[in-house]
């Protein structure tokens, strides 16, 4: 998949998640990796800049395998911008579809 368009795709997939639930950076990267493919180097300044968005809280929770894990929250901007953003990718899905579509011949 190009590069730019997975950039593009993954601030929409990241607050989707964390609009269902609280993560940790690793978290993920292996949820949305399931689907997408994606390293933590692409998640960390996303989740930096989402902060500095005011799009997302943290906070540091001690973790029994390891040092504590610094969880993601969404905040109320945060949902409102995950709301806008769903919003414009199915508008943009389906013009696309409907574009081509239209763009397919009859043999």
């Amino acid at each position: 998949m190009n590069i730019q368009f997975k950039k593009g795709v993954l601030e929409l997939c990241v607050l989707s998640m964390l609009e269902r639930e609280v993560c940790y950076g690793y978290e993920l990267v292996n949820e949305i990796s399931k689907s997408i493919s994606i390293s933590e180097g692409t998640i960390y300044p996303l989740l930096r800049r989402l902060k500095s968005e005011e799009l997302v809280t943290t906070y540091l929770q001690e973790s029994q395998e390891g040092p504590p894990r610094k969880y993601y929250k969404l905040t109320e901007l945060g949902r409102k911008k995950e709301e806008e953003l769903k919003k414009e990718w199915f508008t943009f899905v389906k013009n696309v579809n409907n574009f081509l579509k239209g763009s397919v011949k009859n043999e």
